[in-house]
Parts: structure tokens; sequence; C-alpha cells
């Protein structure tokens, strides 16, 4: 389960969270639009299995895995991102993903660097 989970590590120190506010925390200051991009090929060995597996059914576990690596990654720049900005969350944060010339997939975190204040309620 480990390996297709994602998602921030208990040492973040940027809060990513996908609502627009944090309650009990007020945002001080808006630095604005922060992403991060990552595109992965797929290599043949996954490619073989897929279209096997897309013949009988069943999850591809390959695939899956390298998707959530790429989400993973993809948060990662982000979060440097908004750590460059000096923010200390990020609001907003979506995922989009799309093909990318028929070779793998391109996956785009993205969302709104802002500096938070207050205590948690």
């Amino acid at each position: 389960m480990e390996d297709f989970g994602g998602g921030q590590t208990a040492q973040q120190d940027v809060l990513v969270v996908t609502t627009n506010e944090v309650p009990g925390f007020q945002v001080q200051q808006v630095m604005g639009e922060v992403f991060g991009l990552t595109v992965r090929s797929r290599h043949l060995g996954s490619q073989i299995g897929a279209g096997i597996k897309s013949v009988f059914g069943g999850e591809l576990k390959g695939l899956t895995k390298t998707l959530v690596e790429s989400r993973n990654e993809a948060m990662e720049r982000m979060i440097e991102q908004a750590r460059l900005r000096g923010a200390n969350a990020v609001l907003a944060m979506r995922y989009d993903v799309s093909e990318a010339e028929d070779v793998g997939s391109e996956v785009c975190a993205y969302g709104t660097a802002v500096l938070l204040s207050g205590e948690p309620s």
C-alpha cells in the first residue's frame, strides 16, 4: 500500500491543502501561483504489461506506481517554488494530468503560495 500512496511527509515545512483556507489560520500574504511539473515516459515493459492487462482486466500496478511517483515529484517541485517565495503553505492545490505526445504522462501540481499565521483550532 505504501508504494501507491502519496502526499506529504511529516517533516514538511510547507503545508499543502486542497481547501481555500485553513481553520485557525489567517492568510497574511499571497505570494502567487506556484507549480511543479514532470513528464515521464513509459518504458517498453510497462507498455507490454499494460496491453496484456487491458485484455484480461485488472490494475496496472506498474503504471499506478509510476503515476504516484510523478505526482509526488510534481508536488515536491511545487513545494520548493513556494519555499523559495517565502511561503509556509499552498492553498487550493490541484493536479492536472495529461498525455505528452503519446510517449508519457505530464503531471502538474499547482496552487496558491501564501504566508499563514495563527494556531490550528
